[in-house]
């Protein structure tokens, strides 16, 4: 192999590597802009009191599936331990 092929070559894989990381870098940035307008309609929808009082009712309603999850494991520990 020639210095001059070898230096074709390198040159060559330099270049699709550039492209190829062309296309993540703009992968990445045009997922950065879509979260960033997703976060933008989110805050706007925060600002309308239904759409706030919607998810702390959701919220409230995952914490009590939560806590009820919770007391039926306990009582079923303590069923456990009263029967050995």
């Amino acid at each position: 192999m020639s210095i001059k092929n070898f230096f074709k070559n390198a040159f060559s894989d330099m270049k699709q590597s550039a492209k190829a990381q062309h296309e993540v870098d703009k992968a990445t940035f045009a997922a950065a802009k879509a979260e960033s307008k997703a976060q933008f309609a989110e805050a706007k929808a925060m600002g309308k009191p239904e759409t706030m009082k919607k998810m702390q009712n959701e919220q409230r309603e995952a914490q009590i599936r939560e806590a009820n999850g919770r007391i039926a494991a306990a009582e079923k520990r303590i069923d456990e331990a009263k029967n050995k």
